[in-house]
Order: structure tokens, then C-alpha cells, then sequence
């Protein structure tokens, strides 16, 4: 069966051919048009001898409400945001628009900064479709079963935590070693509060128990708030009498997910990804050097993850047949959630304030792009293809 459109165009085609024929000539042309058609002949012949006009569609004309003020000022605060998704960005627009006017970063007319922030996630997120990246690569997976104390710690699955309350992090290592695990390479320790979203991450110079010890309890005293639990996969550099041990000691509770479920560990999972790999990348880093220099990248890193960088949190999961349906509350700052949760002391509640005034968001995205730069100068050749350039 033809569509209307396909009808319309054997009809331009064949209505010259049909004008100039005659006798057995046009009746054959008239046969081939309603067995290619379907139409009644009578209506075929009418609309050879009065074909209907040419249809235009009329686009409707609506005036633009977001001129290019407004999208340009949305473009530097998506920046600024380290470019996340519209979802994440809109519910706090305004408090981005504040910081970077209190340090004199931005400056807009009133017209334009009502409509800024007035401005809708659909349209944000149309604004911004001709701005994104396009899909970044994959590292590889480098975990490494531990089989020892695996009965001492239990098996945590993403129902079984209490997360309402800070203090219960998930932990994991990102591994910066190219497209080869061959030879030593630096990996990023992750901690990822389930309550809040604040994220720690520490350069550590290799996967052995020592490292990875070590950068735990560095990272523990980062956080503000005190560290209840500590959950992380199977992998020997968690499960490990060390860790074991110094978790018994500090009365902190250490859980582990199941083997080769990722979404038991997706909050540290989703940082990972947002966090590690959207600030260093997927590049080889091996010497010294480039673990000094990431180390600086993640003290500076910190401040725009944990002040500005809003976050989602699942709240609702149903499913209706084979469709699952995600409900998550409105974008927040791992700061911002802190405050809400109530558990700081007054004094320490004040500090933080006072230091998310100080914060410039713009200068501190100057200062850590710059950092990131001598970063990826220190980057190192993939092992396996280095005596091939090398011949």
C-alpha cells in the first residue's frame, strides 16, 4: 500500500505524461495510476484532469523567549558546573549565579537573570545538546578476588545499609593504567558518602594493602563528619587483615558487596565515572611525578565536587511491566545536603559556611584546569606499544 506522500508524488509524475497522451495511450497511463494507487477511477481521472494544490506546512512562528544573552550566560555556569547534565544543573542555578556575581565573575541585567533562572530543564537541556562531548572511552577492570577474612566481613547489598545518616561510605580504586595492566601504575582511591554524595579521592602510588591502607585513613580525616562504615568490593586490596583491623580498632563497620555486582557499590560507581574519569581521564600515569602532581589535581578537585557539584538521589523505583520507572529528588551539593542533615556542630556548620562564601567557583575551575594540564604532560606510554615505536 502507498502513502499519501508517495501517491502525491507519482501523481506529479505521471500528469504531464497523461495531458499530452492520447487514446489507448491514456487509458493505459489511467490503468497503471489506479492499480499503483488503489483509487477509484473515477476519482483517479478527476484528479488527473484538477490535481490538488501543493501543501505547505506553515511553520508557526513563535518568538524566542532565551536570546543569546541568556544562553551564553547558562553556557559559562554549565562551565563553570563541569558541564553536567540539565537535571543536575537548573535546581541550582541559583546558587551558582550568586557565587560566581559575589566574586564578580558574572554579571548579568535583570532581564536576563530572571530569565536564567526561570529557565526550565527542557529547555536548559535543548540550550546546551549543541555543546556536549561526545562519548568517552572505558578503562579497564583491575579487581583482584581476596579470599582472605571474606567470612569475617559481611556481604552488603544496597537495601541492607541505613544510609539516612552521614557517615557510611562506599570505597573503590580507578585505575589509571591505559590500555595495559602491565608493570606499576597509579590508581585513585574513591570514598563516596551515601548520604551526601561528598566525595574524597587520593592519588595511591599502587593496589598494595600498604597504599591502599594508608589512603584510607588519610581520606578519613577529610571528611567532616565522622566515618561510621565502610563498604568496598572483593578485591584483596580492601579484604586484607590490615584494613580488617584498623576498622575493629575505630568501631567502624566494614561490609562488602557481592562478586560482580557493580550496582551494590553505585554511588562510589557513578563518582568514578563523574568524578576520576571526567577530571583525569583514561590516560597511563606511572612515575613519582605524576603521582605528586594528581594528588594536587584532587586537593583542588575537592572543593567545586563537594560545593558545587549538585547531585540526584534515587528516591522511588517502580516497576510497570517490563518499563522500570526512577523517581529522584530535586539536585543538591554534597554541601548542601550536609547542612540539611543536622548532624554538624554549630561551630563547624559556621566554618563550612564561611568557606563556601570564600569560594570562587570560576577561579577554582582556572586554577584545576591548569593542574590538569601538567597532569596529562606526565602521562606515560602505554607499555605494550612502547617498543614498537621505539623499532
Amino acid at each position: 500500500m502507498m502513502t499519501i506522500k508517495s501517491r502525491r508524488e507519482l501523481l506529479a509524475a505521471v500528469i504531464l505524461r497523461y495531458a499530452k497522451a492520447r487514446g489507448r495511450e491514456r487509458e493505459g497511463i489511467l490503468d497503471e495510476f489506479v492499480a499503483s494507487t488503489g483509487y477509484n477511477r473515477k476519482y483517479a481521472i478527476h484528479l488527473l484532469h484538477h490535481p490538488p494544490p501543493e501543501r505547505r506546512r506553515q511553520k508557526r512562528r513563535k518568538p524566542r523567549r532565551y536570546n543569546a544573552k541568556v544562553e551564553f550566560a547558562l553556557l559559562d555556569v554549565w562551565k563553570v558546573a563541569n558541564r553536567i547534565a540539565a537535571k543536575r544543573l537548573v535546581p541550582c542555578l541559583e546558587a551558582f549565579v550568586e557565587a560566581l556575581e559575589r566574586h564578580g565573575e558574572l554579571r548579568l541585567d535583570p532581564e536576563t537573570r530572571a530569565l536564567l533562572l526561570s529557565m526550565s530543564i527542557s529547555t536548559a537541556d535543548r540550550l546546551l545538546r549543541p555543546h556536549r562531548a561526545g562519548p568517552r572511552g572505558r578503562g579497564l577492570a583491575t579487581t583482584k578476588p581476596g579470599s582472605l577474612l571474606k567470612k569475617s566481613i559481611p556481604v552488603r547489598t544496597f537495601a541492607d545499609w541505613d544510609d539516612a545518616r552521614p557517615g557510611f561510605v562506599e570505597v573503590d580504586l580507578v585505575a589509571h593504567c591505559g590500555q595495559s595492566t602491565d608493570g606499576q601504575y597509579l590508581n585513585s582511591l574513591d570514598m563516596t558518602d551515601i548520604a551526601t554524595g561528598w566525595t574524597e579521592c587520593l592519588a595511591v602510588l599502587n593496589k598494595s594493602q600498604r597504599q591502599v591502607s594508608k589512603a584510607i585513613v588519610a581520606a578519613r580525616q577529610r571528611f567532616p563528619f565522622p566515618l561510621l562504615g565502610i563498604d568496598s568490593d572483593n578485591g584483596s586490596e580492601f579484604i586484607n587483615q590490615t584494613l580488617y583491623a584498623y576498622c575493629q580498632r575505630h568501631g567502624i563497620t566494614f561490609t562488602r558487596s557481592r562478586p560482580w555486582q557493580k550496582n551494590d557499590s553505585a554511588h562510589v560507581e557513578q563518582k568514578n565515572g563523574a568524578v576520576v574519569r571526567g577530571l583525569v581521564g583514561y590516560d597511563r600515569f606511572a612515575t613519582k611525578a605524576a603521582h605528586a602532581q594528581l594528588a594536587r589535581v584532587y586537593r583542588l578537585a575537592r572543593l567545586p565536587v563537594t560545593f558545587f557539584q549538585p547531585v540526584q538521589k534515587l528516591v522511588a523505583n517502580t516497576r510497570d511491566g517490563a518499563r522500570t520507572r526512577r523517581r529522584y529528588d530535586a539536585a543538591q551539593t554534597p554541601y548542601q545536603r550536609l547542612r540539611a542533615a543536622g548532624v554538624l556542630p554549630p561551630a563547624q556548620r559556621a566554618d563550612l559556611d564561611a568557606r563556601y562564601e570564600r569560594l570562587n567557583p570560576l577561579q577554582l575551575r582556572r586554577e584545576l584546569d591548569r593542574e590538569l594540564e601538567r597532569l596529562w604532560a606526565l602521562a606515560a606510554p602505554d607499555p605494550r606499544r612502547a617498543p614498537e615505536a621505539q623499532g
